[in-house]
């Protein structure tokens, strides 16, 4: 499986997952990481600017880790069959190991922050 990781200065966790363009994939095999690689998206491939499809980079993904995101992108990885997590924690590899073992701390997702009036691609369902 895949893990990404929004690192936007590509040392820790950032926040504003739907703004990110710079993502660490993990490929995971068996439990452990395997490899790891910095993904860095054009402006037009972040979560808000593509409302419909994920980049290619992020395609395969099965888990998303991040320091904050909106209730929509939430709503549109798990409808995509990832699994968006909200974290505190600021290191990478540390995350990446903590999820592995099902240890990794888990914040829930403000249903009520939108960001910077994106209000647009919240439509009724």
């Amino acid at each position: 499986m895949q893990i990404a990781i929004t690192s936007q200065n590509r040392k820790t966790i950032t926040e504003h997952a739907g703004q990110c363009r710079k993502f660490w994939i993990y490929d995971v095999e068996k439990g452990s990481v395997v490899g790891k690689r910095l993904v860095e998206l054009a402006i037009e491939q972040s979560f808000h600017a593509s409302h419909h499809q994920l980049a290619a980079p992020l395609a395969e993904i099965n888990v998303l880790i991040t320091a904050s995101m909106g209730s929509g992108l939430y709503s549109r990885l798990k409808q995509s069959g990832i699994l968006p997590l909200v974290t505190l924690e600021s290191d990478p590899d540390t995350a990446v190991g903590a999820f592995l073992e099902n240890k990794l701390d888990r914040l829930p997702i403000d249903h009520n922050h939108h960001c910077h009036g994106h209000h647009h691609q919240h439509a009724a369902h």
